[in-house]
């Protein structure tokens, strides 16, 4: 916001000084010259700025967030689905109008805690990044099952079996309750 209110008032400014001021004196001159400065200035920062935002990308994976930015040198980070946390967002009342925000991320990780700027949509991104994550847990715990059926297809058993090889994950400690319960109440769904 502060970037282009910035470009907004010396551009406003300087148009009302470069039309206002006559050329006469050279205190006018002076005046005209420091105004034109500070436009290339602001109009540079800005451009820097877009530079930057158009050079950034966001990515939600069916197994990780990708990020990556930078205009001559580049970084980028990863965080897989299965070590974030938390995801929180951030908008001020100008970025709802602009349809951007500031995303965060607390994972297990060595970062533990990033923060990602002028996301497009944070909030959908957020409900996005909980769906996929949501989605990686369910594929996780259908191949653990699949395991510990010697490599049978799970839709070759019937519901009660899938059920009953869940239970027995859950008592090995291969899967957390809260996953058994998860599954449980899909595959009853199905019935």
């Amino acid at each position: 916001m502060a970037p282009i209110s910035a470009l907004l008032a010396v551009l406003i400014i300087g148009a009302l000084a470069l039309v206002g001021l006559s050329g006469d004196g050279t205190i006018w001159t002076i005046g005209q010259i420091i105004v034109a400065i500070a436009v290339v200035l602001v109009l540079l920062a800005f451009g820097k700025r877009y530079l930057e935002w158009s050079t950034t990308e966001f990515v939600v994976t069916t197994e990780r967030v990708i990020s990556r930015n930078g205009i001559f040198a580049k970084n980028g980070i990863e965080i897989p689905l299965d070590r974030i946390n938390t995801v929180f967002f951030e908008q001020t009342a100008f970025e709802r109008i602009a349809g951007a925000g500031n995303l965060g991320i607390e994972s297990a990780g060595e970062g533990g805690r990033q923060t990602f700027t002028n996301i497009k949509k944070p909030n959908l991104v957020q409900a996005e990044i909980y769906a996929q994550k949501e989605k990686h847990e369910n594929r996780r715990i259908d191949r653990m099952a699949q395991a510990s059926s010697g490599g049978a297809a799970s839709p070759s058993l019937s519901i009660p079996d899938q059920i009953a090889q869940l239970d027995e994950l859950r008592m090995r400690g291969t899967i957390t309750d809260a996953e058994f319960e998860a599954k449980k109440a899909e595959l009853l769904r199905r019935m």
